[in-house]
């Protein structure tokens, strides 16, 4: 009796024992595989929460108006001249701006599809996989941020320094609407917001504290 030629697979079958096996499937020969060069999708909240850490910086500006202190003789005044202060923290609200703006630009990445776009806010919310490409404007937003929450946290420091010392002589009702800005955050955290509601809405509250940040070249103290 002869012995029985092994049997061939069909591509198909072939391709299920291949994923049974722990091997991802192979794309038919000729036709290129979309996801072949993809990586994961890093975790998006990591990027958009401390993009609205910065804003929550700038926000924080309200608080000067309640506890703030006059200037005594001991301390000292500030180095940095007011509106060279002001300029720059606007010029963080600017930078902010377009840092949500990338966001929204890019979807897939940050805002979630699919389940992750109405998830809430948490940390491990993963979108699909992505490209080096898309990857690399990731860690491009992450190096913009940082360096927008250091000077974001500097400059509205600053600002305050300012306020204190009778150098800016600004009415209650901008503090009311740093104020504002500060709740609309607020809100953000503690509905837990999903991923697409926070970026939109961030960049709502970037173009608001810009304008408001604007106001305080009008009432500086000459």
């Amino acid at each position: 009796m002869g012995r029985d030629l092994p049997r061939r697979l069909s591509p198909s079958a072939n391709r299920h024992r291949m994923f049974r096996l722990g091997r991802p499937p192979q794309p038919p020969p000729g036709k290129k595989d979309a996801d072949g060069d993809s990586r994961i999708a890093p975790d998006p909240l990591s990027v958009v929460l401390p993009a609205l850490s910065a804003l929550g910086a700038i926000a924080s500006i309200a608080a000067v108006n309640w506890v703030g202190q006059e200037r005594t003789p001991e301390r000292s005044r500030a180095r940095r001249k007011v509106g060279l202060v002001v300029r720059d923290l606007e010029s963080c609200c600017l930078g902010l701006q377009e840092i949500f703006r990338r966001l929204n630009r890019n979807p897939r990445l940050f805002a979630g599809e699919g389940a992750a776009a109405s998830s809430p806010l948490k940390f491990g919310v993963h979108g699909p996989r992505i490209e080096p490409e898309l990857a690399r404007t990731y860690h491009q937003l992450m190096n913009d941020v940082a360096s927008m929450l250091v000077l974001a946290s500097q400059n509205s420091f600053d600002i305050m320094c300012a306020i204190e010392d009778g150098d800016i002589s600004a009415p209650e009702e901008l503090f009311f609407a740093f104020g504002e800005q500060q709740d609309r955050l607020n809100k953000l955290i503690q509905e837990r917001a999903a991923l697409r509601v926070l970026v939109q809405t961030g960049l709502e509250i970037a173009n608001a504290l810009q304008a408001l940040v604007a106001e305080f070249k009008k009432h500086k103290v000459e």
